[in-house]
């Protein structure tokens, strides 16, 4: 069965050309195959995303604005790995209390894929939470998560929000449709 592996690769030289508030831009120069390529690429952190229930085993969604795409988009809770030192798991709880608001009693974990490995490093972890409380923990939102508006739908609906377009965010697009096949048993 065919699978992704992962393969070591020396960088003959490796340049940072931007440094960003989140990600940075590097050259990447290495040798595959006898030939000298050189690859520029965002260098991320990574992030988590949270698939998030409540008692209904309604969806959580959120809208928010995306600068680079000019749109609004349907998305889950969700945030780069910031804090030095913290899991994947602990990010994904720190991401729901500040963005929706919630704590958790019941956690999994769904999938992991890179977002655009042609472009950037960026690995996306999806979790599944649900037992949701109110949490207690005090969040100051700034810039885009100052506003975004919540709603809850059926996850069968959210499929259908994901093929017919309406939800484009890929942590989204993949934790929706991971989750529903996973349900599915396929």
């Amino acid at each position: 069965m065919p699978n992704d592996q992962s393969v070591d690769i020396a960088s003959i030289k490796k340049t940072l050309i931007h440094k960003g508030m989140v990600w940075d831009l590097v050259s990447d120069t290495f040798e595959f195959n006898g030939q000298r390529l050189t690859r520029e690429y965002v260098d991320h952190t990574g992030a988590v995303a949270v698939l998030a229930f409540n008692e209904k085993e309604e969806l959580l969604l959120m809208k928010q604005y995306r600068r680079p795409v000019g749109k609004y988009l349907i998305e889950l809770p969700a945030g780069i790995l910031d804090v030095p030192g913290e899991s994947l798991l602990d990010c994904a709880k720190r991401e729901l209390a500040e963005e929706a608001g919630f704590d958790a009693a019941d956690w999994s974990e769904l999938i992991s894929f890179h977002t655009t490995p042609g472009g950037n490093n960026e690995l996306i972890t999806i979790f599944v939470a649900k037992q949701l409380s109110e949490t207690s923990l005090v969040f100051e939102a700034t810039g885009e998560e100052v506003d975004m508006p919540q709603s809850w739908v059926p996850i069968s609906e959210a499929v259908k929000l994901v093929l017919s377009g309406k939800i484009m965010s890929p942590s989204a697009v993949v934790g929706i449709m991971a989750y529903q096949l996973s349900k599915d048993g396929s």
